[in-house]
């Protein structure tokens, strides 16, 4: 699939049945996961460089209910530091990014809210916190040089700028075929196509916040990852396999053409620890202060008791809410509640002969 992933790259907006606002608790989750770490993150910099003015970006913001969730945990951190300490609370200056299709409107019409609840629970008033929408790609330059403190990124990462190239072969024939990822089947110039995208990708990622950082600023990245070295060990992103399948039952009974199905290959790639260590040292711009790993339920846990039907159903809703913009590009959007209806049901089959995980990876790093 060759396509402009900017333009095509959104959450599903609104709140509607299918929006990522309804459908993001898998996201919530990793962002709970990751608190601690930003927790330590923003007292190390007002511990070592107490800023009177303070720059925080984050990365692939989308919309919803979560959008300002962190924003908010930031300033309840510091107004405990700063009473702590005695000392006014830093003007802060928060850049929320995202792709040029997102759902910045749903954004803004949330903000009232915002405010009036920050200055219930913290006494903060909106003067002191300035939001701003930054629409654009990360993967290049979004702000002034030396301007931010912090820069977070939760379940963004992940999705790289392009499909990667050199998945045809010289007449033009897909090396991917019936596949819309890696697999167990994939050849091996498709295993080092998505690799090489992923270097290139996170490479130009840092040195682009690198310039935007100040000395002594931190960066705290979420994103999917795996636990193997091995791409094709597919436990952790599995849900495209059955992806894959749904697409190719629908192309088997005419509903599909098979050659779209082997001509879309998905702009993502879950990277091991190795890779993301290997990658950072070599750009050279940021130390890595700490690189934990979770695992986190297909679609979010937070059940005593398990019932495959019902994870697969949520798990049908929040695949849908992130990767249909994509897929209606490619595929047209009159085959989605289809599609979604066959993959719920693989899913639930998967789901009824095990436990199904992502893997999460969790990154500090300190500007040099």
């Amino acid at each position: 699939m060759r396509m402009e992933v900017m333009q095509v790259l959104h959450m599903n907006g609104g709140n509607g049945e299918n929006s990522y606002s309804r459908n993001s608790t898998v996201q919530r989750k990793i962002i709970s996961l990751a608190k601690p770490i930003v927790e330590e993150a923003v007292l190390q910099i007002m511990n070592n460089n107490y800023p009177e003015s303070m720059g925080i970006a984050d990365l692939g913001c989308s919309s919803g209910p979560n959008t300002l969730q962190l924003i908010s945990e930031i300033l309840s951190i510091l107004n405990s530091k700063c009473s702590q300490l005695g000392r006014p609370l830093p003007e802060l200056r928060v850049f929320l990014n995202d792709l040029f299709n997102n759902d910045f409107n749903g954004i803004f019409v949330s903000l009232p809210a915002f405010y009036d609840r920050i200055k219930v629970e913290n006494g903060i008033r909106s003067y002191s916190c300035f939001i701003s929408g930054v629409p654009g790609s990360f993967y290049g330059r979004l702000f002034p040089s030396n301007s931010l403190h912090l820069v977070h990124s939760s379940s963004s990462l992940h999705w790289l700028s392009q499909v990667p190239t050199g998945l045809e072969n010289d007449a033009r024939e897909a090396l991917n075929k019936g596949k819309i990822f890696i697999s167990k089947n994939s050849p091996q110039i498709v295993l080092d196509a998505y690799s090489m995208q992923f270097q290139k990708d996170f490479s130009l990622f840092l040195s682009s916040r690198s310039r935007e950082t100040v000395s002594g600023g931190r960066l705290v990245l979420s994103f999917m990852g795996r636990a193997s070295t091995d791409p094709t060990s597919d436990e952790e992103f599995y849900h495209w396999e059955l992806l894959g399948q749904a697409l190719m039952s629908m192309a088997k009974e005419g509903l599909v053409e098979e050659q779209k199905v082997d001509s879309f290959n998905a702009p993502y790639y879950a990277p091991c620890p190795e890779e993301v260590r290997a990658e950072t040292e070599k750009e050279g711009s940021f130390v890595i202060d700490r690189l934990e790993a979770f695992q986190i339920d297909w679609d979010g846990g937070g059940r005593e008791v398990f019932e495959a039907a019902v994870a697969a159903q949520r798990v049908a809703k929040t695949i849908r809410a992130v990767v249909e913009s994509m897929l209606q590009a490619h595929f047209g959007k009159d085959i989605m509640d289809d599609l979604f209806r066959r993959f719920q049901e693989l899913v639930e089959d998967h789901l009824s002969k095990t436990r199904a995980y992502y893997v999460n990876l969790v990154i500090s790093m300190i500007k040099k």
